[in-house]
């Protein structure tokens, strides 16, 4: 049998070209515009990593929407970021990790690819801020009545008293750019007077939406200085960083070339006009089409 002499032009692939073609960018998933917070302070640890954000815009808000239709918004956009190339993917959305989060990685999860939530290492860091071991959590109706920061809180540390009240009002607030008002005043004062009135000893308060930080300075004139106001992009950045030093295995599947994008399943100028409210700067979208076909 003739063997035919190898073409010179045809180059054999390296283990490094073979690890390039398996990399690629970390998706940063939120039903909108709050995620961006998260996002900020992910990209500040992690300059060089590629990201995609995607905002579900067309769909939000999440929060008032019922556990099976989170969990079927919220898979739809996982999978879009692994279509697009993503092998780990952030649900930086507190109703997206509590009502969709759990499902997804024990159900749905492809070989290889990885999806983390925003509660848990929110709440596996919370025993070192409270000295008073009285914990208040302000988030959305939604991830409110999920229960997830009590279940969390309690499994990590059962000795922490956890209060939990509902601010319906805030996230409008923050998407209509009203953050400073008379109004966002009275609302934020009132919500606080509500959960600092569950108990005389909450020492700390985590903010357990990502469009809530926007509202910081007006959340913290309204509380006595004993008060600690805990944001989670900070520490959801930290402790991802610390994700990716014990699983080399996950960060060698992310792509280090410090590109972004930003895609919106709604209408890219209004997503764009938005995003340097929450983000700090402007920039670049694309449309999306999220949904299943057929």
């Amino acid at each position: 049998m003739q063997v035919q002499p190898k073409d010179p032009s045809l180059k054999t692939a390296t283990k490094t070209d073979y690890l390039r073609q398996m990399t690629g960018p970390i998706g940063i998933f939120d039903s909108g515009y709050g995620g961006l917070t998260v996002f900020k302070e992910i990209q500040k640890n992690l300059p060089e990593y590629d990201f995609i954000y995607l905002g579900d815009n067309a769909r939000v808000p999440y929060g008032i929407r019922s556990f099976q239709t989170v969990y079927e918004f919220t898979k739809e956009c996982v999978f879009k970021l692994f279509e697009l190339g993503c092998n780990l993917v952030i649900l930086a959305c507190n109703t997206a990790s509590a009502k969709a989060l759990r499902n997804i990685q024990s159900f749905d999860l492809p070989a290889g690819k990885r999806v983390l939530g925003v509660i848990r290492p929110t709440t596996e860091s919370i025993d070192a801020y409270t000295k008073t071991k009285h914990v208040g959590i302000l988030a959305t109706e939604g991830t409110v009545a999920s229960n997830s920061y009590q279940i969390e809180i309690t499994k990590f540390f059962p000795h922490i008293s956890v209060f939990q009240h509902a601010c319906p009002l805030w996230v409008p607030l923050v998407e209509n750019n009203e953050i400073s008002g008379k109004a966002a005043h009275y609302i934020v004062e009132k919500d606080l007077r509500l959960l600092t009135a569950m108990s005389a000893k909450i020492d700390t308060i985590i903010l357990a939406c990502t469009h809530y930080p926007l509202l910081l300075s007006v959340i913290q004139k309204h509380l006595p200085d004993h008060i600690t106001v805990l944001s989670q992009g900070e520490i959801v950045a930290e402790k991802l960083v610390d994700y990716l030093h014990r699983h080399p295995e996950i960060d060698a599947k992310c792509g280090k070339n410090g590109t972004t994008a930003f895609y919106t399943t709604d209408e890219v100028g209004a997503f764009e006009n938005k995003t340097a409210i929450f983000y700090g700067k402007t920039i670049q979208a694309a449309y999306i089409d999220v949904r299943k076909k057929g």
